[in-house]
């Protein structure tokens, strides 16, 4: 398999649901994350081994940037088409994806950190595997 490069994500539409989150990619494709997100105070760990996401939205929630981290099976042309960004983390590497959201590669595991108020938006993190798939939404203080 091929080295993966860090591909710059580009503004996509976001639609909030009951029901979950769509996010529409530049090449007319879109995706369904299912289920109200979880609230998780400040950072988030996620499992080992999973395919992780994170999309962060404006103040409008109408447009956010999507980013893959280290996703090794998407070619950078298809990424780079969908408007979807890849950050590749080397372990124990941290970076500031955004300004608000750092992303930390923890063993196998990824850990975001994220100030909702300092990325001036809403910011979900969706892992999935094989088995399943879960969304998360970090926020600086959760509702009981």
């Amino acid at each position: 398999m091929s080295a993966r490069n860090d591909v710059a994500p580009d503004t996509l539409g976001v639609e909030l649901t009951e029901d979950g989150i769509v996010v529409q990619y530049n090449d007319d494709r879109e995706t369904f994350y299912h289920g109200v997100p979880k609230k998780v105070e400040d950072t988030l760990r996620t499992g080992p081994g999973k395919l992780v996401q994170i999309l962060v939205t404006d103040p409008t929630e109408t447009e956010g940037v999507l980013m893959y981290v280290n996703d090794r099976n998407t070619h950078d042309s298809i990424l780079e088409q969908s408007g979807v960004g890849r950050l590749m983390l080397e372990p124990d590497e941290e970076e500031e994806m955004f300004p608000g959201v750092t992303v930390r590669a923890d063993g196998y595991a990824i850990e975001v950190e994220a100030d909702p108020e300092v990325a001036r938006g809403r910011v979900f993190v969706f892992e999935e595997d094989e088995l399943g798939e879960a969304s998360y939404e970090i926020v600086n203080e959760a509702d009981d």
